[in-house]
């Protein structure tokens, strides 16, 4: 199990797509979808991926495209690249873009899996800094949160809904935005998760209250 870790499936079969993203979220994996290489690099904008499957021959723009401009921005996610062609010259190819791995089709489940598991161990992550704000103190890489001293015990979604409401320096977080970085984006919009986390979250940092609810917004800090 890799269990917190966040996998990009990129492919433009449908069924195909969606059938990988279910074998991964059954091994506890957070899977997002794009069926083309636009959204692909759209979500790769905002979302910090361990580990990317990217299939080559994309429309929009093309998987070689995908990986080039992935690799120019020094992204941190590893990248496994899929592709009909199994011939040396295209596997070359495909690693000489910066391509971390590559898998031709077809392909055997069991196989992409124990890839996406080993490129996950190896994909590389900056330190995050440490967040302070209304004597919280919040340590995303050693995943630890106190308030004035006293140490917090949070759930994952409770201790990444609070990084969120830091991060946002005591901007409005919206409840959509909350969604899609404590879940993945199979979540009901309309689930009360978000709400029923905050008030948990509430009772746990204590008195004084700190996060404050903006009707129709969302949250702030």
């Amino acid at each position: 199990m890799l269990g917190g870790m966040r996998v990009l499936v990129v492919e433009d079969e449908r069924l195909l797509a969606d059938t990988i993203a279910e074998g991964l979220r059954e091994q506890a994996l957070a899977v997002d979808v794009a069926y083309d290489g636009d959204a692909a690099l759209e979500r790769a904008s905002y979302t910090e991926y361990d580990v990317i499957v990217l299939d080559r021959d994309l429309p929009t723009v093309h998987g070689d495209e995908v990986c080039r401009e992935l690799v120019a921005q020094s992204y941190g996610g590893r990248i496994l690249m899929l592709t009909a062609a199994g011939d040396v010259d295209q596997r070359v190819a495909g690693l000489a873009l910066g391509a971390d791995d590559y898998l031709p089709k077809p392909f055997v489940f069991d196989e992409l899996l124990a890839r996406v598991r080993a490129l996950a161990r190896r994909a590389v992550r900056p330190v995050p800094p440490v967040l302070e704000r209304a004597g919280i103190r919040l340590d995303p890489h050693r995943r630890e949160a106190t308030r004035d001293g006293r140490p917090l015990r949070l759930t994952k979604k409770e201790f990444t809904v609070l990084e969120e409401l830091l991060r946002a320096e005591g901007g409005v977080v919206s409840a959509e935005r909350l969604l899609e970085r404590a879940w993945d984006e199979n979540i009901d919009p309309f689930s009360n998760v978000v709400r029923v986390t905050m008030a948990t979250l509430r009772r746990k940092l204590g008195d004084p209250p700190v996060i404050e609810t903006v009707t129709g917004s969302g949250y702030r800090l």
